[in-house]
């Protein structure tokens, strides 16, 4: 299995991380992977354990941010039947469950001090104790952690442990936000096609330049989640086999560029306190598209979701040739 299989895109900020990644899979060393909400971090996580030796054992994850601190432990270590009210059995921990595996835990910056005490353990010397025993179990399990949060500030702080962050922190990963790796939009939206169509039994096959373009140029502050749940509404809402304007959320706000039939007009928007002129955004996001593809103008036209002649014409007007 390939990087490629794993994780979509081309762009050089996500071929950076394909290298990284490419490196540690073998290994078994700890990761730690940071990155906006939503940008992939469990993508990644995920493809390093398919890409290494332990891919034909589990791979398990679990959020520390979406479980209750007082059940986080026993989530993590398990516990022994009789350790608190309504353990009426024996249960094994995620930890043991991922044995000969790979652990992901997401959102580490939220684990409280005393279970990252715990963790430390285990990464120390591989041991685990359910909840209300009093035997520690072998465990081998190879731990990826990932986290939105600024761990060294967390350390500052008083709310993360300074000897857990090295001990995790043996290789860093930052996953990049989806806006400066826009060139990936297009080959997401394929991956999120596929995927919806096999899902709803629908046969959305074409996407048109107007909707392409309110895509590319949106930010996406929920980054590749966002861009995925969009195309999942799109697919729904879909008519004659096309993902149209119409057919995008409401929450997506922003306009196509300019095509070849309009007439230029003299709206303005205000950021900053400040009217700006939309030829100054158009202008702007042309020279940064074209910078992003190498000055290739087939690739950037179809990025922008014009025309290389209305490409041609822009550059043109704009000085830009």
């Amino acid at each position: 299995m390939t990087i490629s299989e794993q994780i979509v895109g081309k762009s050089q900020a996500i071929k950076k991380v394909f290298n990284a990644v490419a490196r540690v899979a073998p290994t078994d060393s700890t990761v730690l992977i940071t990155g906006e909400t939503g940008s992939g971090k469990e993508v990644m996580a995920n493809a390093i354990h398919r890409l290494s030796k332990r891919a034909d054992a589990p791979f398990v994850a679990i959020n520390c941010s979406a479980i209750p601190e007082n059940l986080l432990e026993s989530e993590l270590f398990g516990y022994k039947k009789g350790a608190f009210t309504g353990a009426n059995a024996d249960k094994r921990g995620l930890l043991e469950e991922a044995n000969q595996g790979t652990l992901f835990l997401d959102e580490i910056g939220d684990m409280n001090l005393a279970l990252q005490a715990k963790l430390l353990r285990v990464l120390d010397d591989g041991q685990v104790r359910r909840v209300g025993d009093t035997e520690t179990k072998k465990v081998n399990v190879r731990i990826v952690a990932a986290t939105n949060k600024n761990l060294r500030k967390e350390i500052e702080a008083g709310r993360f442990r300074e000897d857990l962050f090295f001990r995790l922190n043996v290789v860093m990963l930052n996953v990049p936000p989806l806006r400066d790796r826009k060139e990936d939009i297009p080959a997401l939206i394929r991956s999120f096609l596929e995927k919806y169509n096999n899902e709803s039994g629908k046969d959305v096959l074409r996407i048109s330049d107007e909707a392409l373009a309110v895509l590319m140029n949106y930010d996406y502050p929920g980054n590749v989640r966002e861009l995925q749940n969009t195309i999942k509404h799109a697919v729904v809402f879909s008519d004659n086999n096309m993902i149209t304007k119409s057919s995008l959320p409401p929450s997506i706000p922003g306009q196509p560029l300019l095509s070849s039939g309009d007439s230029v007009r003299v709206e303005t928007l205000i950021k900053g306190g400040k009217f700006i002129k939309i030829s100054e955004i158009e202008e702007k996001l042309i020279s940064e598209t074209l910078s992003l593809t190498g000055n290739n103008h087939t690739v950037a036209a179809r990025y922008l979701g014009i025309s290389r002649s209305t490409l041609w014409r822009k550059m043109k007007e704009y000085g830009m040739e």
